[in-house]
C-alpha cells in the first residue's frame, strides 16, 4: 500500500526543489502536538530524516527520535504550522554523520552543519559519526602533562592535565563567559571547538565578536544554536561539537573543547524524554537526560593511536546555586575536576570567582612536581581555614595565637584574593603561576 502510494504522490513531492523520493515507503502524518509528529506506515529506525510537505508548500525536515505503538515519533527542525493529516512524509536518508575537514577553521556553523557566518558552505571532504566511533577503553592514554590555561589561579591550584574534563559549576552571572575568553587566550590547543548551546542570540554574536580573537579565530570552529530552535536541535550541536573535536584528535592534533552548557543539552534530552512518555524523576529529569552526560563526556580523553587529546571544558548551571542538582551531581561524578564559582566572590568583584575550597583537578597530583603540589595544598588549606572561620573571626572571638594555620590565613588573607584575581582582559603564563605560588606558598 505504502509503495503505491509513493507512485501516486511521487509527481507532487517532485514540486520540492532537487528532492525526488522515488519508489519509496511514504508514511502519513497521524497525530500531531507541538514539534513531535506522529507518522503512520513509516517503519524506519530511529535517527532517519524525513521530509513533510505543509499546506502552504513548504517543505518541513524531521527526524525520527522515537516510536509510539506502530507509528514513529518525528520532530520536526522548524516551524511545524499549516501542517493537515494525511500529509505525505518521505524519509530522506539519515542525519548520523558528521561532515568535517580543515575547511571548518575559522567558521562558525549551526547545529546541521548550516554556515552562520555569511561564507559558503564549508567545503569539508570526510564525514565522522555524529554519536562517536565506537572505542576501546584501552585505547584511552593517561593524562600526564598539563595544558596551560593563561589562568592563574587555575594553573597554580587545580592544574589541568591534555585530555582531562573538566566542569565550571556555577549560577547565572558569576563569570562563566569571563573565564572562558580568558582561556580560550591562554589555552595551549592546535584546534579549538566551542559549543554554543541554547544560548540567547545576543549572547552568541556578543561570545563570537568579543572572545573570538584574530590571533585564534583561524583555529577555531563555533557551533551554535540559539535558545529558542528545537531540542533536538540543541542536542545536535552538542553531538556535533564532539564529533568535530574527536575528527581532529584523530589526527593527532591536541583540541580544546568548550561546551557552554551541558546543563542545557541535558535540559533537551529531558524534552524530548517527556514527549516520549519516559518517567519524569528529581527535578522532572528523564533517565535518559542523565544517562547522555556520562555518553557525551566519555568521549573526550587521549587518544592513544594518534597521539591527539581532546582536553574539555563543560560549563554546569547549578541553579540558584544548587551544588545537589541533578545534573551538577552527574556532571561532577563523570568528570576529572570541576572548577566551582562564588557568587559572594562575584558579588565583591573578585574575577575569576574560583571557590578554591570546593574545587578540585583529580589529576593534578599525576601531572605536576612536588614542590607545585605541596605549595597548592598549603594554598588550599590556608583558605579553606579562613573560610571556615570566617564568622569568629570578624565577631572579634578568635584569640591570635590559638591556631597557627588560620593566624597564617588572617595574615596572608589580601595577598591569597590577590593571587586568586586576575584581570579579565590578560593572560599569565604557567611558568609564572607555578614560580608565584611555589615562592609564596611553598614548604
Amino acid at each position: 500500500m505504502t509503495t503505491r502510494l509513493s507512485y501516486a504522490i511521487g509527481a507532487h513531492a517532485r514540486l520540492a526543489d532537487g528532492f525526488d523520493p522515488g519508489p519509496v515507503r511514504v508514511g502519513m502524518l497521524a497525530a500531531h502536538q507541538g514539534q513531535y509528529l506522529e507518522i503512520s506506515g513509516f517503519p524506519h529506525p530511529l535517527g532517519t530524516a524525513a521530509r513533510i510537505r505543509n499546506n502552504c508548500g513548504d517543505i518541513i525536515q524531521g527526524e525520527v527520535v522515537g516510536f509510539s505503538g506502530d507509528r514513529a515519533v518525528m520532530q520536526a527542525l522548524g516551524n511545524s504550522g499549516s501542517l493537515a493529516p494525511g500529509a505525505p512524509v518521505y524519509p530522506a536518508g539519515r542525519h548520523d554523520r558528521v561532515a568535517v575537514g580543515n575547511a571548518l577553521l575559522g567558521r562558525i556553523v549551526g547545529p546541521m552543519g548550516d554556515p552562520l557566518d555569511g561564507a559558503p558552505e564549508p567545503a569539508c571532504d570526510r564525514h565522522w559519526p555524529l554519536h562517536g566511533p565506537a572505542t576501546n577503553p584501552l585505547q584511552r592514554g593517561r593524562v600526564v602533562k598539563p595544558i596551560p590555561t593563561g589562568v592563574r589561579a587555575i594553573d597554580a591550584l587545580f592544574t589541568i592535565g591534555e585530555g582531562q574534563r573538566v566542569a565550571i559549576v556555577a549560577g547565572s552571572g558569576v563569570g562563566k563567559s569571563v573565564l572562558m575568553g580568558q582561556m580560550l587566550q591562554g589555552v595551549d590547543a592546535d584546534i579549538v571547538v566551542v559549543g554554543l548551546i541554547g544560548e540567547r542570540a545576543r549572547e552568541v554574536s556578543d561570545f563570537v565578536e568579543s572572545k573570538i580573537t584574530p590571533d585564534i579565530a583561524d583555529k577555531t570552529v563555533v557551533i551554535a544554536v540559539a535558545a529558542d530552535e528545537v531540542p533536538l536541535l540543541r542536542l545536535r550541536a552538542a553531538m556535533r561539537a564532539t564529533a568535530i573535536a574527536e575528527h581532529f584528535a584523530a589526527s593527532g592534533q591536541k583540541v580544546l573543547l568548550l561546551i557552554d552548557s551541558l546543563t542545557r543539552v541535558a535540559h533537551a534530552q529531558r524534552e524530548i524524554g517527556l514527549a516520549l512518555g519516559e518517567p519524569p524523576t528529581v527535578k522532572g529529569y528523564t533517565p535518559s537526560s542523565l544517562a547522555l552526560i556520562p555518553g557525551l563526556v566519555e568521549r573526550v580523553g587521549v587518544d592513544r593511536t594518534s597521539g591527539g587529546s581532546i582536553t574539555a571544558i563543560y560549563t554546569v548551571l547549578a541553579d540558584g546555586g544548587d551544588l545537589e542538582d541533578p545534573v551538577v551531581d552527574a556532571a561532577r561524578a563523570i568528570v576529572d575536576g570541576h572548577i566551582i564559582l562564588s557568587r559572594e566572590m562575584a558579588e565583591n568583584g573578585i574575577f575569576p570567582a574560583i571557590d578554591v575550597s570546593r574545587s578540585l583537578s583529580r589529576l593534578m597530583p599525576d601531572i605536576v612536581d612536588p614542590m607545585h603540589q605541596a605549595a597548592a595544598a598549603h594554598f588550599r588549606k590556608l583558605w579553606s581555614s579562613h573560610e571556615q572561620n570566617r564568622d569568629l573571626v570578624l565577631m572579634g572571638a578568635y584569640a591570635a595565637g590559638s591556631d597557627p594555620i588560620l593566624d597564617e590565613a588572617i595574615e596572608r588573607r589580601a595577598e591569597m584574593l590577590h593571587f586568586v584575581g586576575q584581570p579579565r582582559d590578560c593572560t599569565r603564563a604557567f611558568s609564572e603561576s607555578h614560580e608565584l605560588l611555589v615562592e609564596g606558598f611553598g614548604r
